[in-house]
């Protein structure tokens, strides 16, 4: 009988309790921080190597300050969004160097499988200025979210990949991979191999 009673006075307790009339809480859902993009503007970067593109404003382009760093190395820094686009120029003076090269570029953006959602890779295509390459699109969280590499399929070779200084989160960073990618796409509509 005793025990019943103990059941019961708890009981009543927690009908008690639970019926105060305060508003239950619940935690906020994870939100992020609203992004400014700014406008899109373009510059060219035509400085002493033997390519020029066009690049937009509001990213610094640096000289590659690595200690093996070529030169015509280049660091495009988009550094409101803590991201990098690095740049490497290769002057190519065997085929076989070249081949080595576009493998290298395709095994470089599938190490990304293992975190990667999905890997879309597009051809770049403009004969009217020998320049040609493939382009790499890697969703999910990973260290880099673009790839790409240009030639002239002779002699020049430029690869480029995008990081950002963050933990992959991409469904937090899409937004800005996304602008980015447009920045990205421009310079690969603007660029050029020098004569």
């Amino acid at each position: 009988m005793q025990m019943k009673q103990y059941f019961l006075f708890i009981a009543i307790i927690l009908a008690v309790n639970a019926c105060t009339g305060e508003k239950a809480t619940t935690p906020k859902p994870k939100g992020y921080f609203r992004i400014n993009f700014p406008e899109k503007q373009y510059r060219s970067f035509d400085d002493g190597c033997a390519y020029s593109f066009s690049y937009p404003v509001y990213a610094e382009l640096e000289d590659d300050k690595d200690k093996n760093a070529h030169s015509c190395w280049k660091n495009l820094n988009f550094k409101q969004f803590n991201g990098i686009l690095h740049l490497t120029y290769y002057d190519v003076f065997s085929p076989k160097i070249y081949n080595e090269m576009t493998e290298n570029a395709r095994s470089l953006a599938m190490k990304h499988t293992i975190k990667a959602d999905a890997i879309d890779q597009k051809r770049i295509n403009y004969p009217d200025k020998k320049v040609y390459g493939v382009y790499y699109t890697i969703e999910g969280n990973t260290a880099s979210s673009v790839q790409f590499f240009l030639t002239d399929s002779v002699r020049h070779y430029l690869r480029g990949a995008l990081y950002f200084n963050e933990r992959p989160q991409y469904d937090s960073i899409q937004p800005v991979v996304k602008f980015i990618k447009q920045d990205i796409d421009k310079l690969i509509e603007t660029f050029q191999w020098k004569k």
